[in-house]
């Protein structure tokens, strides 16, 4: 097992890592932000998927691309995708106790917005367990894995990336923040295809975040 007693910041993505990718729950923005596509740029549904997945792969995220090539306001698109019900997301209590007992900072980083991670957070039982939420809004719009999103997390929160462990389930998140001296976890949950040419900005890999932490706290109680 790799010796984390030297770290000091604990960073999670939200999506898909501190809840199981078989709640499905990104199906939902998924839908809205298609049906958002068809409703601003007047195109055909299998159009406007296209389009929101090139966004994606080009830009980070769909709204980078809306923003750059239709002026999208980042406000109106982020109250829109996110007015979805959380319910689907179940309580964790093991995650829950395995995150407080984690010594040290915790926050959270992630894509989409505070206000959405929030709801998240509360069904999972993680309300009030993470220093600072670290949303697109606070990223200027340049989103995870843009290297100007890692720069501005550390700079915001006095992050010394040396001390600093970064946990995502998309592989290409973890390059950016390797490079500057973060230990990397990536959770191959089946939320994507594997690492590809992401595979050398990986650290960790685990399955199950809950239970990876749960080893964690235990292992550095008894050290």
């Amino acid at each position: 097992m790799t010796d984390l007693r030297h770290v000091r910041t604990w960073i999670f993505d939200l999506d898909n890592t501190l809840y199981p990718a078989s709640t499905d729950l990104f199906a939902l923005i998924d839908a809205r932000m298609g049906a958002y596509i068809e409703r601003r740029l007047g195109l055909a549904r299998d159009a406007a998927h296209a389009v929101q997945k090139a966004f994606f792969h080009q830009h980070g995220t769909t709204l980078r691309g809306l923003m750059t090539d239709h002026g999208v306001d980042p406000l109106e698109f982020l109250r829109d995708v996110h007015d979805i019900d959380v319910g689907r997301v179940g309580h964790a209590p093991e995650l829950v106790a395995a995150i407080a007992a984690l010594p040290g900072r915790k926050l959270i980083f992630t894509n989409a917005d505070a206000e959405y991670a929030g709801r998240v957070l509360g069904r999972i039982g993680l309300e009030g367990a993470f220093e600072a939420v670290y949303d697109v809004h606070a990223m200027d719009y340049w989103p995870k894995p843009d290297a100007r999103a890692y720069a501005g997390l550390c700079a915001a929160h006095a992050i010394d990336p040396a001390t600093a462990l970064f946990v995502d389930d998309m592989a290409r998140n973890l390059p950016p923040a390797k490079a500057i001296g973060m230990t990397t976890v990536w959770v191959d949950n089946g939320s994507e295809q594997g690492p590809g040419e992401n595979a050398a900005g990986i650290d960790i890999r685990v399955t199950d975040v809950e239970a990876w932490l749960t080893g964690i706290v235990a292992g550095l109680e008894a050290a």
